[in-house]
């Protein structure tokens, strides 16, 4: 009876992943390493290491020793306190030939000297001018206002007076006595001896003209307003504490130490009117 053998051919499945090549995947080995050629060689091309189809011994494999099967492999690892250095070239090479050529753009200091000192003259100019209207308008600002500079002068007519007679009027909150004396007034105020008084002054320094007599009715002692044509001397006569002053507007009794006060004031050339302020 006749035998017959079958084969029979069976693919199986990798235990092993591989790639599309068919080299199996091996992350941790290292299967492109080439062997390393023997020192008995002399680069001669016989050694079987430096043969690229023999792999080395040195890159790992399984053999057989004494104790057995013995698998050895090569890895690559990389040292994580590896670290590359770099070459610096950013220091500027002052002999370098591909440094351009800045000098035709640069101008020469003396030639703009004049321009310079204009631009700083007329700065200094302008901000002197700026700083005076600044002044002069802080200035302003602490000036008396409009009616009190309306009143700062007052014009009085002086052909409204008859001889003889006194006018009051109202100049800076204060009042003005304007006085018409008659000649025997004058004779007789001027024929006092004025060096013996408490205020020495004579007529011919409180009056301009000689019938006109102007000075602040304030009384120097208090600050009272003295009556006109009364007193022990025919001039003014304060009845608060009892100074007399006499027709020239002198202090003569009482308690006043000074003479009646005469303020500043111009006669105007042809019309009769004094302006006092």
């Amino acid at each position: 009876m006749a035998t017959f053998a079958t084969k029979r051919a069976t693919t199986l499945a990798p235990t092993v992943r591989t790639l599309a090549s068919g080299a199996p995947i091996a992350p941790r080995l290292n299967l492109a390493a080439r062997g390393q050629a023997s020192e008995h060689d002399h680069d001669h091309g016989h050694s079987e290491s430096s043969r690229s189809d023999i792999r080395p011994r040195w890159a790992g494999g399984v053999t057989f020793s004494a104790a057995g099967l013995v698998s050895k492999t090569v890895t690559t690892v990389h040292s994580p306190a590896f670290q590359p250095r770099l070459i610096h070239t950013s220091v500027a090479n002052k002999d370098a030939p591909q440094v351009p050529d800045y000098s035709k753009y640069r101008t020469d200091p003396g030639s703009n000297r004049a321009l310079s000192y204009f631009m700083v003259g007329s700065l200094g100019v302008l901000s002197a001018s700026a700083a005076k209207s600044s002044i002069s308008e802080f200035l302003q600002t602490m000036a008396a206002s409009a009616d009190v500079l309306a009143l700062a002068k007052v014009e009085v007519d002086l052909s409204t007076i008859p001889e003889g007679k006194n006018v009051i009027i109202k100049w800076r909150g204060k009042p003005v006595f304007i006085r018409h004396r008659t000649q025997s007034e004058v004779d007789e105020a001027r024929a006092v001896d004025w060096k013996s008084l408490r205020d020495p002054q004579s007529d011919e320094d409180r009056v301009q003209k000689p019938e006109w007599l102007v000075m602040l009715g304030v009384c120097t002692h208090l600050g009272c307003v003295p009556i006109g044509e009364a007193g022990d001397f025919g001039g003014w006569f304060c009845p608060c504490h009892g100074s007399h002053y006499d027709i020239s507007g002198r202090a003569r009794k009482g308690p006043a130490p000074l003479n009646l006060e005469v303020p500043a004031y111009e006669f105007t050339d042809g019309d009769g009117k004094v302006i006092i302020g």
